[in-house]
């Protein structure tokens, strides 16, 4: 007799890959997978049951994706009255150092690769559950629409007809990208130096006119309550936040990070005394400018993400 729990292990990184994408939320994910457990054993509990099943990593995926799909319809409601803007639980792992505090070779940032793209986590966002279920598991797992149609009780052809308004609408919304990662980390390097530097002018340099800035403080720590849009308004705010905190603490840290296997930045400061204030930034870029920043402050969803180390490569505002 097969083991019931060791089969399931195999598939549970897979399982939480897959929930993290329809979810944005690491803590969501497990639960729905132990949840995806539970199903299983208490439906496959016998062999005979097993062997019914042609492809075990199938049916767990669609398992998790009702799983998910229940909780995103729940979730929606939440979020309608979340404080602020609602941004995911980012995945942060610390960045291989080389002169200037980035990896030197981007083959070695590869191999940190997170596969869930947080730029791609922020836009599902904007879809509907259905949306964002039937493009999850086509677009990035391949499930064909006839078991999509099962996990969102539909026919193929509306589970396609989903999928398809969801690409278009996450064309529609994303900001201007490119997939340059030598790009990607000039700039992200030169925000950095822009925002230690105080300076609107070298900040300016780096930001596209129409850029965007979203933050997501829950309600408990402060950032933009709404996005931030333009490029005079977007450094204005990005140096009186940090500014702000250099001030009032005396101490404002800030840290190259892989952010899902995209580099991003750490920020941490002493919000009171007594309750240290960690941040995570990311951003988009495009034609040598940053089109977007992402701002999440909100300590629910950065619990899993490690303290700057003191001999870890940072910047430290002056005050």
């Amino acid at each position: 007799m097969r083991d019931l729990a060791s089969e399931f292990e195999a598939e549970r990184d897979h399982l939480t890959t897959v929930a993290y994408r329809m979810l944005g939320s690491r803590a969501e994910a497990e639960d729905a997978v132990q949840e995806t457990w539970l199903r299983y054993a208490a439906a496959l509990g016998t062999e005979q049951a097993r062997a019914e099943v042609r492809d075990l990593r199938a049916w767990l995926t669609t398992a998790t994706a009702r799983i998910c799909l229940d909780v995103l319809r729940s979730a929606r409601v939440r979020r309608e009255s979340y404080h602020g803007q609602w941004l995911p639980e980012p995945v942060v792992s610390r960045l291989p150092a080389g002169p200037d505090g980035f990896a030197p070779d981007p083959a070695e940032r590869a191999a940190h690769t997170e596969q869930v793209g947080i730029a791609l986590l922020t836009l599902l966002e904007r879809l509907t559950p259905e949306q964002r279920v039937a493009f999850v598991l086509h677009d990035v797992f391949a499930v064909p629409f006839a078991e999509i149609a099962t996990v969102l009780a539909t026919s193929p052809t509306a589970a396609r007809q989903l999928a398809s308004r969801a690409r278009r609408a996450l064309t529609e919304d994303a900001p201007r990208r490119s997939a340059d990662p030598a790009e990607h980390q000039r700039l992200v390097s030169a925000f950095l130096r822009a925002v230690e530097s105080g300076e609107p002018e070298r900040l300016l340099e780096v930001l596209a006119p129409d850029v965007v800035f979203v933050g997501d403080g829950g309600g408990l720590f402060p950032t933009s309550r709404h996005p931030v849009v333009g490029a005079t308004k977007v450094a204005r705010f990005a140096l009186g936040l940090t500014r702000r905190a250099a001030w009032e603490t005396n101490h404002l840290r800030m840290c190259p990070v892989l952010v899902n296997g995209e580099l991003g930045v750490q920020v941490e400061a002493e919000y009171r005394p007594g309750m240290p204030l960690r941040g995570v930034m990311w951003f988009t870029v495009a034609d040598g400018r940053i089109t977007a920043a992402y701002h999440q402050v909100n300590p629910e969803k950065l619990t899993r993400v490690p303290g700057i180390a003191e001999d870890e490569h940072s910047w430290q505002l002056p005050r």
